[in-house]
C-alpha cells in the first residue's frame, strides 16, 4: 500500500505593508492585497498554506496594541502541533520591532519568519513574492525562533535594523554575541506608554519632559555617537528617574557596540550617573520594544539593566 505523506502545514499571517500594496489613482501606495491574493501569486508549492488576515496597515502606523495582536496570533498558531512554522507578512518600517516582540513573548520552538517588500506589488522592481517564497523556504528548513528573511538573506531578530529605504536588500543586524532574554516575557504590552526621544547637538530636555508629562512608563533616548547628548538632557533624565521612569540610552548610529565612557556633562557616563541604562547593542526601535516587554512583565530594574548592558 502506498502511503501518501502529508504536506507540511505553514500558517501565513497577513498584516499589510508594502508587500500587500499597490498604487491608487492618486499615485500613493497602500495595502490592497489580502494574504490569499499574495499566496495566489506564488508558483506551485508542496506545502499546505493556512492564510490568516490580521491587519491591512502600513507598519509605520502600528501601535503597541497592533503589534500585540500580531504576537497573540502567532502564539495561537504555534499551539497547533501540526504546524511546521509561520510566515508573517509585515511592513518593513516596523518589522524589527514586531519581530522582536514575538521572539520575547514566545521564544518559539518552531520557525517564525517575517518578510515583506520594499517595492509595491505593481512596481517594476516588485520584490514581495520573491521574499514570500524565500520565507516559506526558510520555514521548511526548520529551526527555532524568529528570523527575518528578506532580499536573499536571513537574519536573527536581536540587533536587527532596517538600513536602506530604496534597496531590496533592506536589513542588517548589528554584530553581537548575546541573544537577549532566555525566558519568555508573555504579558501584553498594549496600553503601555514607552517613548523614544531623539537627541541632537544642543538638544535640551523639552521633549523628554513632555514624555514625563504624558505619563510614559519608560523612555528611550536616541542619542548621538556611543550614547551621548547634552547636560540639559542629562538633567531631564534625572527628573524622569526621580519620578520612577526607566530611561534607556541608545544611539542613532546604526552599527557598533555602545559604551557609556564620555563625560563633559552630557556624555554617556553622565547619563549613567543620572540613572539611565545604557543599551549595549539594541537601537532605539528595538530598545523600546524590549523595555516595554520587561516593564509589562514587572521585571526589576536590575534585570532590565543587565539585559540591556550585557547582551
Amino acid at each position: 500500500m502506498t502511503v501518501i505523506a502529508e504536506k507540511p502545514l505553514v500558517a501565513v499571517l497577513a498584516t499589510g505593508g508594502t508587500i500587500a500594496s499597490s498604487r491608487g489613482a492618486d499615485g500613493s501606495a497602500s495595502p490592497s492585497l489580502s494574504g490569499q491574493d499574495l499566496l495566489g501569486l506564488l508558483p506551485p508549492v508542496a506545502v499546505e498554506l493556512r492564510p490568516q488576515e490580521l491587519l491591512a496597515r502600513d507598519s509605520a502606523s502600528l501601535t503597541l496594541a497592533d503589534m500585540q495582536r500580531i504576537s497573540d496570533a502567532v502564539g495561537a498558531q504555534l499551539a497547533d502541533p501540526r504546524l511546521a512554522g509561520i510566515v508573517v507578512l509585515h511592513g518593513t518600517d516596523a518589522m524589527e520591532e514586531t519581530a522582536l516582540l514575538v521572539q520575547l513573548q514566545h521564544l518559539p520552538s518552531k520557525p517564525v519568519v517575517f518578510t515583506g517588500a520594499q517595492f509595491a506589488s505593481d512596481h517594476p522592481r516588485s520584490d514581495g513574492i520573491a521574499n514570500l517564497a524565500l520565507a516559506l523556504d526558510k520555514v521548511l528548513q526548520g529551526g527555532a525562533g524568529v528570523t527575518v528573511a528578506f532580499g536573499s538573506r536571513q537574519f536573527p531578530v536581536w540587533g536587527l535594523y532596517k538600513f536602506a529605504t530604496d534597496s531590496a536588500d533592506a536589513f542588517r543586524c548589528v554584530a553581537h554575541e548575546g541573544m537577549g532574554p532566555c525566558r519568555t516575557l508573555p504579558a501584553p504590552v498594549a496600553g503601555l506608554r514607552v517613548d523614544i526621544v531623539a537627541a541632537h547637538p544642543g538638544s535640551d530636555g523639552v521633549h523628554l519632559d513632555a514624555s514625563i508629562a504624558a505619563g510614559a512608563r519608560g523612555i528611550v533616548v536616541s542619542a548621538l555617537g556611543s550614547g551621548n547628548a547634552s547636560p540639559e538632557l542629562v538633567a531631564a533624565i534625572a527628573r524622569a528617574r526621580a519620578r520612577g521612569i526607566t530611561v534607556v540610552v541608545s544611539s542613532r548610529v546604526p552599527e557598533g557596540i555602545l559604551a557609556p565612557i564620555y563625560g563633559g556633562g552630557g556624555g554617556g557616563h553622565d547619563m549613567k550617573r543620572a540613572g539611565a541604562i545604557h543599551a549595549r547593542l539594541l537601537r532605539p526601535g528595538q530598545a523600546r520594544i524590549l523595555l516595554a516587554a520587561m516593564l509589562a512583565n514587572g521585571r526589576p530594574e536590575e534585570e532590565i539593566a543587565a539585559i540591556f548592558e550585557k547582551t
